[in-house]
Formats: structure tokens, sequence, C-alpha cells
């Protein structure tokens, strides 16, 4: 039975990806310091003889007994919350997080993914973003702590590669939704959602002309593991190309939860990017990959994922470290 370790396994994607590895016959190593992850997330896997679960910082020296084939990096706070409350371990995770995971892949021979961000274009200048371009990123604002850890992230797994000769993969993920967000973590979608259920107006940033192109969460497990089944060794977007301004998108939560809220608007952020959509031709090309799971579809699963959760999930306040 081949065995992968999975860092940040607690969290949204994370434990998406514990599922579909179990699924696929993998004997699953999952870890996580719980920072921003729940352990709730990943309880039904704890009765299985092929899932092991360990309370771990990555950001300290990794050891994993036995022999490993497949390493995925998927440890990080994730949401613009988060990078205010904890940037020095977002920053940590990133670097020297990465660098523990690829010197145990080193160790292992075993065969690592990171997962990388749209972030690394920061506020981009060309539209759509495709793989070749560098991005436009404020390094010292306060998102910087995220974008050039991410950046980091893919300068030193590409030096792994070229030099140690250990094989990678970076995916470069977009917007990613669907059941395990964290309804409090301050993006878009669970925002809008928690301010639908507990009946306050929804809050837009800005005109809400900034766009963002949101992929269900099914599509991009689907283009990870697929990637990490490749032999392509540079970047990979992996997103959904419908774009949609965060205006229209409140609108659209609003109808589908039939709420008579209203909107409002606040001070844009700083460094919020206006635009964001994937080029996905390289996906397309190489991995036969492209999103199946329509944005009304993905919603109302998500939607009914939210609202079934406590009543006193929907007004916590986002966590404090």
């Amino acid at each position: 039975m081949k065995r992968i370790l999975i860092t940040g396994a607690a969290g949204f994607l994370g434990s998406h990806l514990c599922d579909r590895f179990i699924k696929e016959g993998y004997h699953v190593i999952g870890m996580d310091n719980l920072i921003t992850g729940d352990l709730r997330n990943v309880e039904h896997l704890f009765p299985l003889p092929q899932f092991d679960f360990y309370h771990h910082d990555v950001s300290k020296f990794i050891h994993v007994s036995g022999p490993l084939d497949y390493i995925l990096h998927f440890a990080s706070p994730a949401s613009p919350i988060d990078y205010l409350k904890i940037p020095i371990q977002t920053l940590k995770v990133g670097a020297l997080g990465t660098h523990n995971c690829l010197g145990l892949a080193k160790e292992k021979n075993a065969t690592m993914l990171v997962a990388s961000t749209s972030e690394v274009y920061g506020d981009p200048q060309v539209h759509p973003q495709n793989e070749d371009y560098w991005g436009n990123v404020n390094p010292v604002g306060p998102r910087g702590v995220y974008d050039e850890a991410k950046r980091f992230m893919e300068s030193i797994t590409r030096a792994y590669h070229t030099f140690h000769g250990v094989d990678t993969r970076i995916v470069r993920i977009f917007n990613t939704y669907g059941p395990r967000m964290r309804l409090n973590d301050g993006r878009a979608l669970p925002a809008f959602i928690g301010q639908a259920l507990r009946g306050e107006n929804l809050t837009v940033f800005g005109d809400g002309s900034q766009t963002r192109s949101f992929c269900y969460v099914d599509d991009l497990i689907e283009g990870i593991y697929r990637l990490l089944m490749s032999n392509y060794t540079m970047p990979v977007n992996i997103g959904n190309p419908h774009e949609i301004s965060l205006l229209d998108f409140a609108k659209e939560v609003l109808k589908l939860t039939g709420s008579s809220v209203s909107i409002e608007f606040k001070e844009l952020p700083v460094d919020d990017p206006k635009q964001r959509r994937p080029d996905i031709t390289r996906a397309q090309e190489l991995l036969g990959w492209q999103p199946r799971i329509d944005r009304a579809e993905g919603l109302k699963i998500t939607y009914d994922y939210f609202r079934s959760l406590p009543q006193e999930e929907w007004s916590k306040k986002p966590k404090e470290f």
C-alpha cells in the first residue's frame, strides 16, 4: 500500500485530499497543528487503519517513520483574517515548513506537491492569469506575508528539484469553495453566507466591481490528483475560469438564501486584487482537466452544509490566536 503524507490535513482542502487518497487505496498520514484546522474535518477517518494523524507544526523538524511515496504540503493559513492575526506563522509554514517537507521528500525519495496560490500573481496587470506571468505583489503590504511565503515556496521547491533531483509538483490554486470551509474565515463566500444566515447585511468592499473565479472543491481535488500523477514539474493553475464580480456574487448568495437583507459597501482593503481569473490552458492540455460543477450547484451544496452546522457556529467570532 502506497503511503502519503498530507500536511494541513485538518483544513478545508487537506481534509478533502485525505478522503480522496483513502478512496484511492493509500495509507494516509495526516499532519496538522490545528491553528486554523479543525479535527472534525477528519474525525470520520480516525477509525480507519489506513489513516494516521499527527498533531505537529511542520515549521519544526518533521519525522515520519517508514517509507513515503508522496508528500502534499497544504499546511498554511489561507484567509486575510489569518494573515493579520498570525503573520509570522504564515511566513514560517510557507518557508520553513516547505523546507522541512522538501528535506523529508529528499530523504524518502518521495514525490512532493506544494500548494501554491493565485495570490502569487498579486493584483494582476495581466488578465486572465497564466503560469508565465510573474505577478504584481507588494512584499511589505498586509497580504505580503502570504503572497511572498507562497512565492518562496515555489522557488525553494524548484531549487530542490533542479539541485537535489527531488520529484516535485506545483499547483497554483484559485478561489475554491465547498463543505468544510470555515464560516468565519473572512473570505467572500463564507462571509456572505454567514451574514445571510445571521440576518445581517452583506458586506461588499469597494464598489463590488472586483472579480473572483470560484472553483468547487471536488473539481480542484481532481485537478490536484491528476497533477500529482503527471510528470510535469512547473506550476499549473487549477481553478474555474468563470469570473464574476463580487457585487453580482453577493446578489447570487442573497437569491440562494432567500434572505431579505441588503448589501452595504465598505472601503476596499489594502492590496485587494481587482481581478482574478485563471488561464487553465496548461491544465486542460497536460492533465485533460477542467471544472465540471457549475457555481449554482456548488453554491447550493455549500449553503446546505453551512446551514446544517449548529446555530452557534453561525455567530462565532473569528478564532483568536
